[in-house]
């Protein structure tokens, strides 16, 4: 990871500026949007449709090349819905789109480019109605969906599950398993009472959180210099002296 070698006073001043962006334009999207979210560049999340709720300390990691996207589209207006827990993170690419009922418990975790939906969105035969029986997607607490791996309509995964890297998941998956493949089956049982450790662990207390990695900020950024930063912007190869 590349050193940040902003002075504490220019990160918590960009820090505030994407805080105001997430306010203005994110905020309203949402039906709902929880304390202390982290959009790392909130100008390239895509979030659209009624009924959108987010839990406290979303962290989003989106590109501009890779947008993080959560959408409904229900069937009439107002209706679908997608409910994100406390704690959840969504990776770069990853996508949540919702017909009627997506929902994800605490300390959930999609990686790049993962996909969640709850629909076909369109027949085998007819290609312009999607189904009329609703098929929810509901994921447990602390389930990990892995790299470009899909979890299709009407599944249910049970808690502190994992999805492996590209796997297609096309029916219910139990609580404490690894599931792999095209289909996905399981592969491994987890020790259901093994100590974990989640994101809710770091995220339990939002304000707490907050002030210990601000402080961690000022400590880690206290010896950078304004000089030296803006010369690195004008010539990145002074980074390499530094």
């Amino acid at each position: 990871m590349r050193e940040d070698l902003r002075p504490f006073w220019v990160k918590q001043t960009y820090l505030a500026f994407r805080s105001a962006w997430i306010n203005w334009f994110i905020r309203p999207r949402c039906a709902h949007l929880g304390r202390h979210a982290t959009i790392m560049a909130p100008w390239f999340v895509d979030i659209s449709g009624p009924n959108i709720r987010i839990g406290h300390s979303f962290t989003a990691i989106n590109t501009a090349s890779q947008r993080v996207q959560i959408g409904v589209w229900g069937r009439e207006a107002g209706q679908g819905s997608i409910t994100l827990g406390n704690a959840c993170l969504m990776s770069p690419g990853s996508r949540i789109s919702a017909s009627d009922e997506i929902v994800l418990g605490d300390s959930c975790m999609l990686a790049n480019g993962a996909y969640i939906t709850d629909s076909d969105w369109h027949g085998l035969y007819d290609r312009i109605d999607r189904a009329d029986e609703p098929t929810p997607v509901i994921l447990g607490d602390n389930v990990w969906v892995g790299d470009h791996a899909t979890v299709l309509k009407g599944v249910t995964i049970g808690d502190n599950s994992v999805v492996a890297a590209g796997s297609v998941v096309t029916g219910d998956v139990p609580a404490n398993v690894v599931v792999a493949g095209n289909p996905a089956k399981v592969v491994k049982t987890l020790d259901a009472r093994a100590p974990r450790y989640t994101r809710m662990d770091v995220y339990a207390d939002p304000e707490l959180a907050a002030r210990q990695f601000r402080d961690l900020d000022r400590y880690v950024l206290s010896k950078n210099r304004v000089w030296f930063w803006l010369w690195t912007l004008i010539y990145p190869g002074a980074r390499r002296g530094g």
